[in-house]
């Protein structure tokens, strides 16, 4: 009987132990507003810029290496609902290197001054890459930066 009490509190001492030493995963203080979106800069001689860039908002933007959706904030700026966001996202290596450019359709509906936190899925299919401003992961993996320019949106009918 002695034996398996002491057996016991052995466990006990080394479950204690592993237990101190645990590694925090999870990440405490965050912001909406902790990092903002760069604009796209329009190429010469674009005349796409007809849709008023401060229409809407986009901030807080988050990509983990492990991350298959790449998430952020947008707010409405205008004094009608709007949805159907169109957006042209530009990907960069920190020396300016352009990695990857595509246009993404978000599907929201938000009322004037609404901010809705959406998803879309990332252009790291490989997950090869982070965002420059969220954390350091623990395995190998390249930083980057994204630039946005609104393209568009659709004006709900009948709201």
């Amino acid at each position: 009987m002695r034996t398996i009490v002491m057996i016991m509190m052995a466990l006990l001492a080394m479950t204690q132990v592993n237990a101190a030493a645990r590694t925090r995963t999870t990440h405490n203080h965050l912001s909406t507003d902790a990092v903002a979106m760069d604009r796209v800069v329009p190429e010469a001689g674009d005349t796409s810029m007809t849709v008023r860039q401060d229409a809407v908002t986009l901030r807080g933007y988050n990509k983990r290496a492990s991350d298959s959706k790449e998430s952020f904030f947008i707010t409405n700026n205008l004094n009608h609902r709007i949805s159907s966001v169109r957006l042209l996202m530009r990907y960069t290596m920190l020396n300016g290197t352009i990695l990857h450019e595509r246009t993404v359709t978000v599907p929201v509906t938000l009322k004037p001054g609404e901010t809705q936190l959406v998803s879309v899925k990332t252009f790291d299919i490989q997950r090869l890459f982070y965002y420059y401003g969220g954390p350091k992961p623990r395995k190998s993996a390249t930083p980057f930066k994204v630039a946005v320019r609104l393209q568009g949106y659709d004006i709900p009918v009948g709201y």
